[in-house]
């Protein structure tokens, strides 16, 4: 599987870009603000639907423009395939498979399989519980279209539950009925998904340890452990134990929402004992593992996109991940760099074919 072909148009600093690309590496140069992380954002867009940056799709308009537009030709198991990605302001955004319109954006998750490695991933560290719920769900929708259905469903009952909690407060008015048939629901869900995210974590538990050694070099253990109350045998009664809580607070204190992923060097989370390079060192090997999953799951080798990682990995880690390349341990990479002459020294070097593409105020100038 690869992306031959690449047009953006009024998408985010990009009037009208149009690429072709090489089915091994890809590297995009240009000066920081150029547009070369909005190419690799407009290749997310066509994998996950959305944005790798904002949260709005409005945002990603051209400013001064009405919408955006992002077409892709791929190649998947030797099948043509075009993708296209509409948004207009105040309208419904709109994927297209070979020409026809997909009724949900989330029938097209996981049809394209795509791990992004970027500058503030170490984010996923350092920043609360959702940002880790988000990257594992994402994960995990990507392989797994009957999770994807179901995490739609339980934040849609878990939406519904709130708006109910807040009106038997605001109104002094209890419609139990209809607050036990939410219940039914995020409970069931809950633990169905709960049990995803756990057997997601024994898959990728080898493969993360796996890759941490290699790329740093060290010896110390690293683990994932997932906190969920929902894989608790009295789940059930748990969570019916909180109602008066619930009705309290007007907000639902039990659920998947609630979970976390604890990332461990040792015994210890490595937001606070991790040094800079053992943090790095974590999140590549998560993404690398994240690499290997889909590879084995779906039968194809995910594309790879780079943001920056030049500027954001030492020699050491570098030079790792050239390796990695050098035995084509990926399919398609997108790489982007700020120096021209540091990415043609190092990429040169390896046995994959090459294109480089400059770019400049949102165009390619060569």
């Amino acid at each position: 599987m690869y992306l031959k072909s690449l047009e953006l148009i009024q998408f985010k600093n990009h009037q009208k870009t149009k690429l072709e690309f090489s089915p091994q590496l890809n590297c995009l140069v240009g000066l920081n603000g150029s547009g070369k992380t909005n190419v690799l954002d407009g290749i997310h867009y066509l994998s996950l639907t959305k944005s790798a940056i904002q949260s709005s799709d409005s945002l990603n308009i051209l400013h001064g423009e009405e919408f955006f537009a992002i077409k892709g030709n791929f190649e998947l198991s030797e099948k043509a395939l075009e993708i296209r990605c509409t948004f207009e302001a105040g309208k419904k955004k709109l994927i297209y498979q070979n020409g026809k319109a997909l009724d949900k954006t989330s029938e097209h998750v996981g049809l394209i399989p795509l791990v992004l490695i970027a500058p503030d991933d170490t984010e996923l560290i350092k920043d609360g519980s959702e940002g880790r719920r988000k990257f594992f769900d994402g994960l995990i929708s990507q392989m797994n279209r009957e999770y994807l259905n179901q995490l739609i469903r339980y934040h849609h009952f878990l939406k519904q539950r709130n708006a109910l909690l807040k009106q038997f407060a605001e109104t002094g008015r209890r419609d139990l009925t209809l607050l036990g048939s939410y219940d039914h629901e995020m409970i069931s869900l809950s633990v169905s998904l709960a049990q995803s995210r756990s057997a997601l974590l024994d898959q990728i538990a080898p493969m993360l340890q796996s890759h941490y050694s290699e790329i740093s070099q060290g010896a110390e253990p690293v683990s994932i452990v997932y906190e969920s109350d929902a894989l608790r045998p009295d789940f059930a009664d748990y969570y019916l134990s909180l109602r008066q809580k619930d009705m309290m607070t007007k907000n639902s204190n039990a659920g998947i929402h609630k979970d976390d992923f604890n990332l461990l060097i040792g015994d210890h989370p490595i937001r606070k004992i991790g040094s800079q390079g053992q943090q790095k060192s974590f999140i590549i090997s998560l993404k690398l593992a994240q690499f290997q999953v889909f590879e084995k799951t779906k039968g194809e080798k995910p594309i790879l996109l780079l943001d920056d990682i030049f500027d954001k990995l030492d020699d050491q880690r570098i030079a790792k991940m050239m390796e990695l390349i050098s035995r084509h341990t990926f399919g398609q990479i997108f790489l982007t760099d700020a120096r021209p002459e540091r990415s043609k020294k190092i990429l040169t070097q390896l046995d994959s074919e090459v294109l480089f593409f400059e770019v400049e105020k949102g165009e390619i100038i060569s």
